[in-house]
């Protein structure tokens, strides 16, 4: 009977990495960004370091005296072997200059014994055919993405003259677009005021059910695929056929059960517009109720192949958390700190669509505001632009503005709010810019 392989550990490294951080005082500061207590096989040590770590944010010098003072008043002194135990790590230690090189190897091994305790979880899951086939690989997925979620990946101090070439390029990728700081939606009067959905910015598009979120975020894709720039899409509620159906609509400029009808007859115009759709650089998953770091996972796969430069959520509360267990408020946190993340980390703008609450109904003035964003203020703090569509038919029959939509730029960190005026086609699902005739005459 073969011995199973001990889990991946150091104790030498660990005894090193302590030893130099009583040693000398600063040292701790090239390692806490980046090494915890969880990170330690020996209990004992992970217990030394923690008090040391609670120095260092006490601003306190970790040194054999203020170490030894927390872990007396944590009663945890005589259980990691007392002031003399303490005293031999800073003595087996001549030096704290490689403090690095040992702590690295403590992360890297503790990172081993995760993926061993995932593999096994995993393979249980394997054996387990009481579940969906689907509800596993899920799991085993879930696995992975928490572990890699654990690990905080960040990026140190950049020179600034990297930034400045980095932002130049950002400029020059979106010189097509004029003014704009960022890519346009194809309505002037939004671009005016939101100056573009910039590289790094998490743009929320919120909306009650049926105003046409879905409608308009297609257009904004449509607008931004034909200018030459490619599109992930995450449509969690709505299929990807009935996506391209839509998109094949909106080409042909004819309701979506009339352009079905002619492409089921062979009508070469209907066949001509499928045709320029098919080769819009965009790119649909429609996996329903996505865990949020899948959906970065996946997006991240996407741009390792080729460059996205604009990713759309339909919609937010339709994603789920890192765990199965949060309530809503908490799901939808992780979820908005998730994509704000994913925007950051691809220099890319992401577009959430978001349901808002049922407040707007019970209002005599139903233009929604940002406490109506359903589910988490998380939502408003996370975004660096809030829009509202409001549709004045929807509330009031005796309208004087039918067929008007008005985009409200509630919040935007780095720049003017303020509306812009579109007019909504119900039978096509598009919205429209109007005229500055038509816009003079609303106003």
């Amino acid at each position: 009977m073969s011995i199973p392989p001990s889990p991946p550990f150091d104790l030498a490294a660990e005894r090193a990495t302590l030893g130099a951080i009583l040693l000398e005082r600063d040292a701790i500061v090239v390692v806490a960004s980046f090494l915890t207590p969880a990170h330690f096989y020996l209990e004992r040590h992970a217990q030394i370091f923690q008090a040391m770590l609670t120095c260092y944010q006490r601003r306190e010098p970790p040194d054999l005296t203020t170490v030894a003072a927390e872990l007396r008043r944590q009663e945890q002194l005589e259980l990691v072997g007392g002031m003399s135990a303490i005293g031999e790590l800073a003595a087996e230690v001549p030096t704290a200059v490689h403090i690095e090189y040992y702590a690295r190897i403590i992360e890297r091994t503790a990172v081993g014994r995760a993926l061993i305790e995932a593999a096994g979880q995993i393979a249980g899951l394997g054996y387990d055919d009481s579940r969906p086939i689907e509800d596993r690989l899920d799991a085993a997925a879930q696995h992975i993405y928490q572990l890699a979620a654990k690990r905080q990946i960040g990026q140190d101090f950049v020179a600034l003259s990297q930034i400045v070439s980095e932002y130049f390029d950002t400029i020059q990728d979106t010189a097509d677009e004029g003014d704009l700081l960022g890519l346009g939606t194809g309505y002037p009067d939004l671009d005016i005021i939101s100056q573009g959905m910039k590289p790094g910015e998490l743009v929320v598009l919120a909306a009650r059910p049926g105003v046409g979120k879905t409608a308009m975020a297609l257009c904004i894709a449509r607008y931004v695929a034909l200018r030459g720039h490619r599109v992930g899409i995450f449509s969690m509620e709505m299929d990807r056929e009935l996506l391209a159906q839509r998109l094949v609509a909106m080409e042909l400029g004819l309701a979506t059960p009339h352009a079905l009808r002619l492409l089921r007859r062979g009508d070469q115009t209907a066949i001509n517009a499928l045709a320029r759709v098919s080769e819009l650089p965009i790119h649909i998953d429609h996996t329903p109720s996505l865990n949020v770091m899948a959906i970065r996972d996946r997006a991240r796969r996407l741009s390792s192949e080729r460059r996205i430069d604009l990713w759309i959520v339909d919609y937010l509360q339709l994603a789920q958390g890192p765990s199965e267990r949060d309530d809503e408020v908490r799901r939808i946190t992780a979820v908005s700190q998730g994509l704000t993340s994913l925007a950051r980390e691809l220099r890319t703008p992401v577009l959430a669509l978001s349901q808002l609450s049922r407040a707007v109904e019970g209002r005599a003035e139903h233009i929604p505001m940002l406490s109506d964003l359903r589910g988490s203020g998380s939502i408003e703090q996370d975004a660096s632009q809030v829009w509202f569509i409001y549709r004045d038919e929807l509330y009031n029959r005796q309208t004087e503005y039918p067929g008007m939509a008005e985009i409200h730029v509630a919040k935007h960190r780095n720049g003017e709010t303020g509306m812009a005026t579109l007019r909504f086609d119900r039978a096509t699902t598009q919205f429209r810019s109007l005229s500055s005739r038509q816009i003079s005459s609303v106003r």
